[in-house]
């Protein structure tokens, strides 16, 4: 399936005395570049939970290659794993700008209907908008 990518810039608080990027804040790479993903197809997060879904990480796997440090410039790539049905899954790949692979990773969300807070199928406007993409 088609990728988005986002670049980020490093930014001093997301490093240790070591200068490098501290494990913990990976995840929020993920979710930067899963949010912006949504949003270059027409999905829009905060549309969505108003619409009364929520989409909460159920499971994340994080293979780290090399060490990404203050002030580099990142670039994660996003891509949907396949079409979605109760659960959609993204695979991601983040490298610095030499196009060295720093870090491999996936994500699992769950379409959760707001109210009853059960699984439930994806809206219609999202199948439609990643069908379209």
């Amino acid at each position: 399936m088609k990728f988005d990518e986002i670049q980020i810039r490093v930014r001093y608080g997301e490093t240790d005395q070591m200068g490098v990027v501290y494990h913990g804040n990976y995840p929020l790479y993920l979710e930067m570049g899963r949010i912006e993903w949504l949003r270059k197809i027409g999905v829009s997060y905060k549309k969505m939970e108003e619409d009364g879904v929520m989409l909460p990480v159920v499971s994340m796997a994080l293979n780290y290659k090399k060490s990404a440090c203050y002030d580099d410039v990142i670039h994660v790539k996003t891509q949907l794993n396949k079409r979605p049905s109760v659960k959609i899954e993204f695979d991601y790949e983040i490298t610095n700008e030499q196009g060295e692979i720093l870090t491999t990773a996936s994500t699992v969300l769950v379409f959760i209907d707001k109210k009853t807070n059960k699984p439930t199928r994806p809206p219609k406007y999202i199948l439609d908008a990643i069908d379209a993409f």
